[in-house]
């Protein structure tokens, strides 16, 4: 879809927690030697009892602090999107509130979207439609964490393709100015391969409701058997789904790959970085954020906007650059979104807290 308005990137942010080495993990017996040398990742983020939705509140007042300067306040909202691949807190409660309420505090809507890993550029879409169709509030935030430090998740051992982060992330989305314009933003999907990530387990009762695990091994084992066995497997390939996919949304935005200056992906391991990914699109591994992300893992929706407010903090992107934001998720579904750069960082990384303190203990 290509942005036929003008909306903009008004702030950015993120909260990680501190790294836990691969290293470490193998000498505590946690991950294979051969896994780790296979994976390529040298560290993942471990934020241990800290709640998502406060990882979110964190890194939302970081982009809030930094779309001031185009002269939002908390009244110009008229919407927050709060993204999440994991539990968040309580049954029958709302994280999206929990998020609002401790950043614009502010009686607008608060909804949790999905679907999975791309979840915020699926927000981020639903955003620009948003503020494209209700004229009275100029901006939305997206915010997008997760926690894995719980019993029912190993989250060095659950899949192959990834080891799973903790941390979060925070974008505003405003029709006013901002550091980067968004040019075009798509998705596309292959319900053929929905399978895949429910192989072997029955609907009802959820998993997490008889204390099963998240684990993508033994689902993608048990689809492997039935092949094996003779069940036909899916004729379409992922990875051509990406391709295309962003080829569409490349073209909507008037751009190439060869004008891309960066590419901000989803924080696989190496050999699913290089199928899913670098493979199809036929890149290498440098126009991506790999080097980045192999010290960080896979932190559920919030990947593509840490590696984006990375590369910008930093000065490794620069006004007139397009940079592509990209990442997929269960379905299997791709989404992609081209951005274009039009200021640098002011503050570099820096996290700030304007909107209010960090809230109470017994106020969580």
């Amino acid at each position: 879809m290509r942005i036929a308005g003008d909306i903009r990137l008004a702030g950015i942010g993120s909260w990680l927690p501190e790294p836990v080495s691969t290293e470490t993990a193998v000498a505590q017996g946690w991950y294979a030697r051969a896994d780790r040398e296979a994976s390529g990742m040298r560290a993942v983020r471990v934020a241990g009892e800290l709640p998502a939705p406060e990882m979110a509140v964190r890194a939302a007042r970081t982009a809030l602090h930094r779309s001031a300067a185009t002269g939002l306040t908390p009244d110009d909202f008229g919407a927050l999107l709060h993204c999440a691949t994991y539990h968040q807190g309580p049954d029958g409660w709302s994280a999206p509130h929990y998020v609002l309420r401790h950043t614009l505090d502010r009686p607008v809507t608060a909804a949790q979207i999905g679907p999975g890993c791309l979840g915020m550029l699926a927000a981020l879409e639903l955003a620009t439609h948003r503020l494209a169709a209700d004229p009275s509030r100029d901006a939305v935030l997206i915010t997008s964490a997760d926690n894995f430090s719980v019993p029912v998740v190993d989250r060095w051992n659950s899949s192959k393709l990834f080891l799973l982060a903790d941390g979060g992330a925070a974008a505003v989305v405003s029709r006013r100015d901002g550091f980067a314009r968004l040019l075009s933003i798509g998705s596309a999907s292959a319900p053929a391969l929905e399978e895949v990530h429910r192989a072997g387990e029955q609907l009802f009762p959820p998993g997490i409701t008889v204390g099963r695990s998240l684990n993508f091994e033994e689902r993608s084992a048990h689809l492997r058997r039935q092949w094996e066995q003779g069940t036909a497997a899916p004729t379409v390939h992922f990875g051509e789904v990406v391709a295309d996919t962003v080829d569409r949304v490349l073209e909507e935005a008037g751009a190439s790959l060869e004008k891309v200056a960066r590419i901000c992906h989803t924080g696989y391991a190496d050999g699913a970085l290089h199928s899913i990914y670098l493979a199809p699109l036929d890149i290498e591994p440098s126009l991506g954020t790999w080097e980045f992300t192999r010290d960080i893992g896979h932190v559920g929706a919030a990947d593509p906007f840490i590696g984006l407010e990375h590369l910008w903090t930093r000065g490794e992107v620069v006004p007139g650059d397009h940079v592509l934001l990209l990442a997929a998720g269960p379905g299997m579904e791709v989404a992609c979104a081209v951005v274009e750069i039009r200021a640098g960082c002011p503050d570099g990384h820096t996290t700030q807290e304007p909107y209010g303190a960090t809230p109470k203990e017994d106020d969580r």
